[in-house]
C-alpha cells in the first residue's frame, strides 16, 4: 500500500512505523519508498522503550522486540533524509551522527504518551533541530483516549532555528509545512556549529587513567 500511494502521488513517503519479523527477530520499522514506488531504504528502531513512569506506565519494549542496529541516513532527489523511531529522538549522539552523514531533514513517526508527551515531545524535536541545524519532522499517532495506550498526538515540523512552521492538535489532521534548504544553509553559516566541533576532545576516559 505504501510502495502504491508514493508511486501513485509521486512522492517520497516514510510510512510511519510497524512490526517487521527478519531472521525470527521482531522490529519496530519504518520503510521509506520513492516516487516511482521502490523501496529505498528502512529504519529499525534501536533504542528501545524499557521503562517505569510516575503515573504508573510501564512499558518494556525489550521483552517483545529486537534493537535495530543501523542508523539511517537516505539520500534523495531532494536532500538527505534521516529517519528515526519515537524513543530514538531521545538520543542526542543519533540524531547528530545523522546531521553528520549528510542529513538536512529528520522524520520521525512517534507515539509519545500523555506522559511523556505534554513534557518533552516539542522539547525534544526543537532541540534536535536546533543542535544539529535540520528541519525535524514529528509524525504522531492522532490521540484515542478510549485505546490500551494514549498517544500525545501534536505532530510537528520545526526549522533549523527551532522555529514551528506547522503543529498538529491531538485530533486526526494533516499538516503541511515548507521546507526551504536555504534556510539550512544560512543557519549553519551563520552558527557553524558542525564545524565548531571538537570531536579531538568528547572521547570518554578515565579521569585516574584507569
Amino acid at each position: 500500500m505504501l510502495s502504491a500511494a508514493a508511486a501513485e502521488e509521486k512522492v517520497y513517503l516514510v510510512g510511519g512505523s510497524i512490526p517487521e519479523r527478519e531472521e525470527n527477530i521482531i522490529y519496530n520499522t519504518s520503510f521509506v519508498f520513492g516516487p516511482r514506488g521502490e523501496m529505498l531504504a528502512k529504519h529499525q528502531k534501536i533504542h528501545l522503550f524499557d521503562v517505569d513512569l510516575p503515573d504508573g506506565l510501564s512499558f518494556h519494549e525489550s521483552k517483545t522486540l529486537g534493537a535495530g542496529k543501523k542508523i539511517t541516513v537516505v539520500e534523495t532527489d531532494l536532500c538527505p533524509l534521516g529517519v528515526a523511531v519515537c524513543y530514538d529522538i531521545r538520543f542526542p549522539e543519533l540524531i547528530r551522527l545523522m546531521a553528520l552523514l549528510g542529513a538536512e531533514i529528520v522524520i520521525l513517526p512517534a507515539a509519545f504518551n500523555m506522559n511523556t508527551g505534554p513534557a518533552h515531545w516539542e522539547l525534544l524535536l526543537r532541540t534536535r533541530a536546533v543542535d544539529n541545524q535540520v528541519f525535524l519532522v514529528g509524525a504522531s499517532s492522532a490521540r484515542d483516549a478510549a485505546a490500551s495506550y494514549v498517544s500525545y498526538g501534536n505532530s510537528v515540523i520545526v526549522d533549523p532555528w527551532g522555529r514551528i512552521i506547522a503543529q498538529a492538535d491531538e485530533k486526526e489532521t494533516i499538516i503541511y509545512g515548507e521546507i526551504d534548504l536555504q534556510l539550512l544553509n544560512e543557519t549553519r553559516a551563520a552558527l557553524p556549529l558542525l564545524k565548531h566541533r571538537r570531536p579531538d576532545l568528547y572521547e570518554l576516559k578515565s579521569l585516574n587513567g584507569c
